[in-house]
């Protein structure tokens, strides 16, 4: 797949966005299409409250109404967004969403969340999700920018690559 993702801004009910984060990744799960979705979120800033004389740090939604969804854009990818209970569209013109850019991005505080993974090249893992769900595997390569790892699974006798994504593996103790 050559086309990379991009951050498109998705219009919620206000009040829903945590709901539509979590409906969307579920929806994703459930279809099993993690490769075209990177990252769903509602961005929060933290702000400084005052009740009864004292300071209270709380954190609230930068965009109520928005959530922001780092996906690859194609028809399946804008179905299920589109069709997630509380969406009421893309933002952008008609029925094109427009990605944003690198500096709206940055300009937005948008934090790519910075991964943290414990694997190591040759290392063998759990697969906790997916359609090979409970199978062991070798890692082979780690991809950091794509979040995923490519692992040799033992599958019936024979060794199969497939690619997976750190959410769906974990590290034997």
């Amino acid at each position: 797949m050559s086309e990379r993702a991009r951050w498109y801004v998705v219009h919620t009910y206000s009040g829903y966005e945590n709901k539509v984060k979590a409906n969307l990744e579920k929806a994703i799960e459930n279809r099993n299409l993690q490769s075209f979705f990177q990252d769903v979120q509602v961005p929060m800033e933290e702000v400084i409250e005052e009740k009864d004389g004292k300071q209270k740090v709380t954190q609230k939604k930068k965009f109520p109404g928005y959530v922001l969804v780092k996906m690859v854009m194609t028809d399946d990818s804008w179905y299920v967004v589109r069709n997630t209970r509380g969406v009421t569209g893309f933002v952008g013109p008609g029925s094109k969403p427009v990605p944003l850019t690198d500096e709206e991005v940055e300009s937005m505080g948008v934090n790519e969340t910075p991964v943290d993974i414990d694997l190591e090249v040759g290392e063998t893992i759990r697969i906790i999700s997916g359609p090979i769900k409970d199978f062991m595997a070798t890692i082979q390569e780690i991809n950091l920018e794509k979040h995923k790892v490519k692992a040799l699974v033992d599958m019936f006798g024979r060794e199969t690559l497939a690619e997976l994504d750190f959410h769906q593996v974990e590290k034997l103790d």
